[in-house]
């Protein structure tokens, strides 16, 4: 059996695939059946080292993304577009899956695109509150579709529709408590907050986290990634911010949190203050309270919807980038750390919220539709 697996080159499209792949290495072993020749396709590997311990062939294909604003990168990408849907054309062909699995994203299209003309089966995944582009286009001709929100099933046909979940890796599930406080060097009774800014960090969080600075580290210890790009500026400026301050040792700035260090300071933290990606899932994975701060202008307000859809569930609180202030945050980690019935409620919701079953529940479709076409 061969599986074609495609998506986005982002962290949010990339991770999800290999938990899928992982969970379909697991069902093989289980079933005793054939091991199967597993392709990744996309503009970039992302990560080399998740591909080959999971025994995926990666294929390099060209893509164009269309913005829904006025740029004239658009015009270039069309190009890109056409060129690299040609190609992926080939590749698919050669290939020839017995089925092909698209996250989304706008690297997913040539793959996909691929896969319609050539009748090959696909299921798709949704991981935002309403679909994307590519995944509105596949979601016409998909044969499953899975999704990460409940309402997001509204948007395609319900007979082949599924709400699964966000697929996370096994690994980042479960937060790491014990040894946590003495591996992130932090203090036994101080509440700790953890912020997410996605890989790449978020520009706006990092300077309210610095506007606030002075204020939380007198009630709070702060674990902070700050993305690659950021670190420098944000501890220097730290530096200044909290000289001579008798808690400056309470801020821990990270470019980049590994899996262990991302399962400590799960593990550690009271309170998550993050983006509205799919960081959403793994934050419910873990059953932590949490400030969800959406990106304003996301494709499609994505982000503004994921996170209203998630504050729903009472796992967490919306403070918009509009209302975004110093007092505004304080206030709001205040009530949520200070009431521990409110933090035990949103815990419990996040629990609730959270299915960690995706990963499986997809994979097992994958290999159901593949064997078939195999026949």
């Amino acid at each position: 059996m061969k599986i074609l697996l495609t998506g986005g080159g982002s962290g949010g499209h990339f991770y999800p695939i290999i938990a899928i792949a992982e969970e379909i290495n697991e069902l093989v072993k289980e079933n005793r059946l054939l091991k199967p020749e597993i392709y990744y396709m996309s503009t970039d590997p992302y990560n080399e080292g998740l591909l080959y311990q999971n025994n995926i062939t990666f294929k390099k294909i060209t893509a164009g993304k269309i913005r829904r604003y006025f740029s004239i990168k658009n015009f270039f990408d069309v190009f890109k577009m056409f060129w690299g849907s040609l190609k992926a054309l080939w590749a698919v062909f050669r290939i020839y899956p017995d089925v092909v699995f698209g996250k989304g994203g706008y690297a997913s299209f040539p793959a996909v695109f691929a896969a319609w003309i050539l009748r090959i089966p696909v299921i798709i995944h949704e991981s935002d509150m309403a679909p994307g582009k590519v995944n509105a286009f596949a979601g016409k001709f998909a044969v499953r579709i899975a999704t990460s929100y409940p309402e997001s099933a509204d948007y395609f046909p319900k007979e082949k529709t599924a709400y699964t979940g966000n697929p996370i890796r096994k690994e980042v599930m479960e937060p790491l408590s014990i040894g946590a406080k003495e591996f992130l060097k932090l203090e036994e009774d101080i509440p700790t907050i953890l912020i997410l800014g996605g890989s790449q960090g978020s520009h706006k969080i990092n300077d309210l986290i610095i506007d606030s600075l002075t204020d939380l580290v007198k009630n709070y210890q702060i674990i902070h990634q700050t993305g690659k790009k950021n670190i420098t500026i944000m501890k220097e400026t730290a530096d200044v911010v909290l000289l001579n301050n008798l808690h400056k040792d309470r801020y821990k700035p990270f470019d980049y949190l590994d899996l262990l260090a991302m399962r400590m300071s799960a593990g550690a933290a009271d309170l998550i203050i993050s983006r509205a990606g799919s960081t959403i899932f793994e934050i419910a994975s873990w059953g932590k309270p949490s400030i969800i701060i959406p990106i304003t202008k996301s494709n499609g307000d994505h982000q503004k919807k994921n996170a209203y859809s998630y504050a729903r569930s009472g796992a967490a609180m919306v403070i918009e980038e509009r209302n975004l202030t110093s007092n505004i945050l304080i206030s709001e980690i205040n009530r949520i750390i200070n009431n521990k019935e409110e933090r035990e409620k949103m815990s419990e919701a996040a629990k609730r919220f959270a299915r960690k079953d995706a990963s499986r529940l997809i994979a097992k479709e994958i290999l159901s539709i593949g064997l078939e076409h195999e026949k």
